[in-house]
């Protein structure tokens, strides 16, 4: 099967990692990408402030990203590039593009490929995309912004426990979906590691998200297993909770991909 780095890979910068080839193996995980192995996972300001450069890997973000949100900040910079080369060029981009409308796992980035090469590559298109993506986007970060708010009347003592999770469960309704996957797990890290938040209150949050679906289930758990900072009470709290509400082939994935993530961490500690 033809792979994006077919079409725009080639040899990468000396001392750079083989981004695109870790991308690939995320999805083969079905798991949401990260920068490097063991390193937080993308967001779309990665892919809009080039952050992430190699068309290779961008080209995979597009194709296999199973947050929707960074698939569709993938395409922007790939057709950005596509509108910059001469028409000699243009046909490789066309041919990656047709390559994205046929396998992107996300159906928004199957349709912009499309319109993309229908429009070939329109400067004015491109922005169209953007300020779509920036409109989904933007009042969920505000969202967020509002709930960290929240989290600080928690450590202030100046809201209770119980209205602390029913704003968390309102902030996870409104942003489900626009806001990226990974400011959404670096939130969900953070409260789990805090030495300011009740355990009762990371307790209350656990048992919410072991009713998430599966995929963000497993991100976030293996996350917490995996975590140096969290505390050791709820680690062990989780794994109780687990064993009580999830099957032997669901706790078996969670657990593959802990090790997983372990290893990355104590690969990247040695490097």
């Amino acid at each position: 099967m033809i792979q994006p780095l077919d079409i725009v890979g080639g040899p990468r910068p000396p001392g750079k990692p083989d981004l695109a080839q870790h991308f690939m193996e995320c999805g083969a995980m079905n798991a949401n990408l990260s920068l490097a192995p063991g390193d937080r996972l993308v967001i779309t300001d990665d892919l809009l402030d080039g952050r992430i450069s190699d068309l290779a890997a961008i080209s995979m973000a597009a194709v296999i990203a199973r947050d929707g949100q960074v698939a569709r900040a993938a395409i922007l910079p790939l057709g950005v590039a596509a509108n910059r080369v001469n028409r000699a060029e243009r046909d490789r981009y066309e041919r990656l593009f047709q390559l994205i409308e046929e396998t992107a796992f996300d159906e928004s980035v199957r349709e912009s490929a499309a319109a993309l090469i229908a429009a070939r590559f329109r400067e004015a298109l491109i922005e169209d995309l953007a300020r779509e993506l920036g409109g989904t986007i933007a009042p969920a970060r505000q969202r967020y912004r509002a709930f960290l708010d929240t989290i600080r009347l928690l450590v202030e003592r100046r809201i209770s426990e119980r209205a602390f999770l029913d704003e968390f469960l309102d902030f996870t309704r409104e942003v489900a979906g626009k806001l990226d996957f990974g400011i959404y797990a670096m939130c969900i890290d953070r409260m789990f590691a805090s030495d300011n938040l009740p355990i009762v209150v990371k307790a209350a949050l656990l048992k919410e998200i072991l009713r998430y679906p599966p995929l963000i289930r497993k991100e976030l758990l293996s996350d917490l297993l995996s975590s140096e900072a969290a505390p050791s009470e709820l680690v062990q709290f989780a794994r109780a909770e687990m064993a009580g509400r999830m099957t032997h082939d669901q706790l078996k994935e969670v657990f593959l991909f802990t090790t997983l993530k372990l290893v990355w961490q104590a690969q990247r500690a040695a490097g």
